[in-house]
């Protein structure tokens, strides 16, 4: 039973990894539109159109790394953990 459960823990922790990945992937290519939009909005008239879509980015990303951050924190800092030695394990949980 403890073995389906650790096996069931690294299953989450590589499906956690990949949507960490992807959600790089898709970090990097709001990133890149939002600096594109900005830029676009400094020079163009309809300057309150790109400052909706500016806005929606800001808040896409920071919802994107928020998730990003929950995920390494729940699935991938505890898998690392559980492969530290016993003694790294008890001093970290002393601390």
């Amino acid at each position: 039973m403890g073995s389906d459960h650790h096996s069931v823990g690294r299953l989450q922790a590589a499906q956690a990894g990949e949507f960490i990945r992807a959600l790089h992937v898709q970090l990097r290519k709001m990133t890149i539109r939002l600096a594109w939009v900005e830029r676009q909005g400094a020079t163009d008239r309809s300057s309150r159109e790109m400052r909706l879509e500016a806005s929606e980015l800001r808040r896409d990303i920071k919802q994107a790394q928020a998730l990003v951050d929950q995920l390494q924190h729940r699935y991938l800092n505890r898998d690392e953990l559980m492969h530290q030695r016993p003694s790294v394990r008890q001093r970290r949980a002393v601390r």
